[in-house]
């Protein structure tokens, strides 16, 4: 046993949840952000969901210190490979250097692992969108839709029963899911897992990746954008409340 990775571990269940949900269309984030002092600034950027790449966004649960430096880390290797290949760095690719180098932090005296997991949510042109679960330990897992922080076991049951996709399809590495049921669901999912008594876009994040153009698009909605989606799917999140 690797205490040190268990205590990572540790540190992840108490941080803010986030949600990933692959459709055929696009890849939802969702995440929460933690509570904060009314007299704390609001930063401009993003808390929990960061953007490693035109063609990959993460969202982190964990200790921040340790996100920035394995985000700056993951933007550098994307820079590299698009230098070398000319090409956007596949999703995968990126996914398993960077766990690398957070295996490499539990196997040498004098450093700790770092004290974080990545839902990485991506498109390349070999495997379409991608959504990637990565932990302390260095290892990494596909999903079509999962979660990680605070209360991610009872958010991974409700979506285990709530990702609706066609019988026929379960052995592919696709879905037939929209992007407004994905993004019906994120909502549905943080209703029933964060504890409080009403959504607002003052604790939560979203983040979408998309194709336009045949490009990839990422982005990441605004305060008045993600009040916009709360509103839309108010008939989700009512339920939840009595």
């Amino acid at each position: 046993r690797l205490y040190q990775v268990e205590y990572a571990m540790e540190a992840i269940s108490h941080a803010g949840t986030v949600i990933g949900i692959l459709s055929k269309d696009g890849i939802v984030l969702a995440a929460e952000r933690q509570a904060t002092s009314a007299l704390l600034e609001q930063s401009v950027g993003s808390e929990k969901i960061y953007e490693m790449n035109d063609n990959v966004v993460a969202g982190v649960a964990g200790l921040t210190a340790d996100a920035n430096i394995l985000i700056n880390q993951s933007r550098m290797i994307a820079q590299r490979y698009l230098l070398r290949y000319g090409s956007p760095i596949p999703v995968e690719q990126l996914v398993r250097r960077l766990c690398d180098l957070k295996q490499g932090y539990t196997q040498f005296g004098g450093l700790r692992p770092f004290g974080v997991s990545f839902l990485c949510a991506g498109w390349d042109s070999a495997f379409g969108f991608q959504l990637y679960q990565s932990d302390p330990a260095g290892n990494y897992s596909s999903w079509k839709a999962a979660c990680i922080g605070e209360n991610s076991g009872n958010a991974q049951s409700i979506l285990k029963q709530e990702y609706k996709d066609d019988e026929a399809d379960e052995r592919a590495a696709g879905t037939s899911m929209e992007m407004d049921d994905a993004m019906r669901l994120a909502c549905l999912v943080l209703s029933k897992t964060i504890d409080t008594a009403k959504l607002t876009s003052e604790k939560l994040e979203f983040a979408t990746i998309t194709l336009k153009c045949g490009k990839p698009h990422i982005d990441v909605l605004s305060s008045a954008e993600i009040d916009g989606v709360l509103k839309k799917y108010e008939a989700v999140l009512k339920p939840s409340d009595s």
